[in-house]
């Protein structure tokens, strides 16, 4: 089965995937439906979490992934509104501020436009 996981600094040496922190445990969500992951990556962007890629994974790469990192996943049915906690960690895992050709660039109007399309297409 397809699903899809939030992924920061895709395809770099800095590589980290979105988790939740429940106690002392790591939950990645694996979500059913592009969709659904377009929205909850949406969501954390506004509350200034950062940009995250939707990447598509076989959800038994995914749970091999979890077991060997010793994470727990969560598999987010199609049509569920997952929603961010309010709360993030202190620090990442990760570096979310890594030297990239993007960092630097704005946004254009039709880059803003085209992502308005999709927030109001997600509702």
């Amino acid at each position: 089965m397809q699903v899809f996981v939030l992924l920061f600094n895709a395809g770099t040496e800095n590589e980290g995937i979105h988790t939740l922190k429940m106690g002392d445990q790591n939950i990645v969500l694996m979500f059913a439906a592009e969709d659904d992951a377009t929205r909850y990556a949406l969501l954390l962007e506004a509350q200034d979490f950062g940009s995250a890629s939707i990447e598509a994974f076989d959800s038994e790469e995914i749970e091999a992934f979890c077991q060997e990192a010793g994470y727990l996943c969560k598999l987010v049915p199609e049509g569920t509104l997952e929603v961010p906690p309010e709360a993030s960690v202190e620090q990442f895992d990760w570096q979310p501020d890594t030297q990239s050709t993007s960092d630097s660039e704005e946004l254009s109007p039709a880059q803003l436009d085209a992502i308005r399309r999709r927030l109001e297409g997600l509702l």
